[in-house]
C-alpha cells in the first residue's frame, strides 16, 4: 500500500495502515464490537496519528437513511472520527485508558460528496489527527485538549472535524455531575424510556424507516420554526452503547439533524430527505434523562440547496447546547 502526504506544513509522511479487523473496544470506548470503526491507528508524529476506518454497510442506526443517491451517513464519519480520537489519544497523546473526554464544542464538514456514495470506489476511508494540548505542572496530565482531523476516502479530501475537550478522571466526573445535579443521577440502564416520549414523529418524516432511529416527539410548528421534545429510544444499542448517566453529545446532535429535516421540509414544502452534511455546536451542560429536554429549529436558507438550521436545546429552563446543522436539498446531492 503506498503512503500519503499530509496537507500540512510538515509534509509528514503517512504510515499505511490496516482494514483487516477492528481495534480493542476499550481503546474507541465502546462496549459493542460491532459499534467500533476504528481499524488501526499509527503514529505519524509526536502528536499526531492516522487512523483507518471502516463504514458498515448494513448496520441498524447509520445505515437507515431515506435520501437518495445513498450516501455515508455524515454521523458515522463524525463517530469514526471521535473513536479515532480517543483511541490516538490514548495510544499517542499520553492520555490514561479510563479518562473521560467531555466534549465542549466542535466542528465538523463534509465536502467532495459524490466521494460518499456507497457502492461508490473512492477509496478505503483515514482520518488523520493532530492533538494539541498543555499538561498541568503538578502532575503532568492534560486537563484541555483540542484535536483537528481530516478525512479521507482513498486520496479525496471529503471531511474536515475539529473538537475541544475536557479531561476528567471517574471520581473528577462524579464530583461535576453531582456539583450540576445536587442529587445522584440516574442510569439509562434503570430507565424504559425519557420523558415525552409517547408521541415521536413517523420515521419518514425525519428521513428514516426504523421507529427505533426516532429521536423526536410532539413537533410543533410555527413560522420559520419548529420545537419538539428529544426523546430518543433507551434501547438503541447505537445511541446507547453502555450505560449513561446523561444524554449522550452524539444523541444531541442526532436530534439536531433530526429537528433540521423537520424544519427544512416545513420550509421548503418537500418530503424528500436532505443529506445533513455539516454540524457546529457547543455543549453548555449535562443533558439530564430524568427531565423533559426540548429543542428549537429556526431554518435559514443558504442557496444553492443549502440550509443553514440553528438547534438550541433547554432543560429546566437552561440553554444547555446549541448546533446548527447545514443541509442539502436532495436534488443538489448530485455533483456536490
Amino acid at each position: 500500500m503506498s503512503t500519503q502526504v499530509l496537507e500540512d506544513a510538515e509534509a509528514s509522511v503517512v504510515p499505511a495502515v490496516e482494514y483487516g479487523r477492528t481495534i480493542e473496544r476499550s481503546l474507541a470506548h465502546r462496549s459493542a464490537i460491532s459499534e467500533v470503526f476504528v481499524t488501526d491507528v499509527r503514529t505519524v508524529r509526536p502528536m499526531a496519528v492516522t487512523a483507518g476506518i471502516h463504514l458498515p454497510l448494513t448496520h441498524l442506526y447509520y445505515s437507515d437513511h431515506q435520501e437518495q443517491p445513498r450516501l455515508h451517513d455524515s454521523l458515522l464519519l463524525l463517530e469514526a472520527g471521535r473513536q479515532a480520537a480517543i483511541a490516538g489519544s490514548h495510544t499517542n497523546a499520553g492520555v490514561p485508558v479510563g479518562t473521560m473526554a467531555i466534549v465542549h464544542g466542535f466542528r465538523f464538514s463534509l465536502r467532495n460528496l459524490d466521494a460518499l456514495r456507497i457502492g461508490g470506489e473512492a477509496g478505503e476511508p483515514r482520518i488523520d489527527t493532530d492533538f494539541y494540548g498543555k499538561t498541568a505542572r503538578h502532575n503532568g496530565r492534560y486537563r484541555k485538549g483540542r484535536l483537528e482531523q481530516r478525512i479521507h476516502m482513498g486520496d479525496v479530501h471529503v471531511g474536515d472535524h475539529s473538537m475541544d475537550v475536557l479531561f476528567l478522571k471517574g471520581d473528577e466526573n462524579e464530583i461535576l455531575r453531582h456539583s450540576q445535579r445536587g442529587t445522584p443521577a440516574p442510569l439509562s440502564s434503570d430507565l424504559t424510556e425519557v420523558p415525552g416520549a409517547l408521541t415521536r414523529v413517523d420515521p419518514a418524516r425525519v428521513g428514516r424507516a426504523n421507529p427505533l432511529n426516532v429521536v423526536v416527539a410532539g413537533p410543533e410548528f410555527t413560522e420559520g420554526a419548529v420545537t419538539a421534545v428529544v426523546a430518543p429510544r433507551l434501547d438503541n444499542p447505537a445511541l446507547f452503547d453502555h450505560a449513561y448517566d446523561h444524554l449522550p453529545a452524539m444523541t444531541l446532535v442526532e436530534g439536531a439533524r433530526q429537528l433540521a429535516l423537520l424544519a427544512v421540509g416545513a420550509a421548503t414544502g418537500s418530503s424528500a430527505p436532505g443529506y445533513a452534511c455539516g454540524y457546529e455546536g457547543s455543549f453548555h451542560r449535562f443533558a439530564e434523562l430524568d427531565a423533559p429536554l426540548t429543542a428549537t429549529a429556526r431554518h435559514t436558507p443558504e442557496g444553492d440547496g443549502r440550509h443553514g438550521v440553528r438547534v438550541a436545546f433547554r432543560q429546566d429552563e437552561q440553554e444547555i447546547a446549541e448546533l446548527t446543522v447545514t443541509v442539502v436539498d436532495a436534488a443538489h446531492l448530485n455533483g456536490s
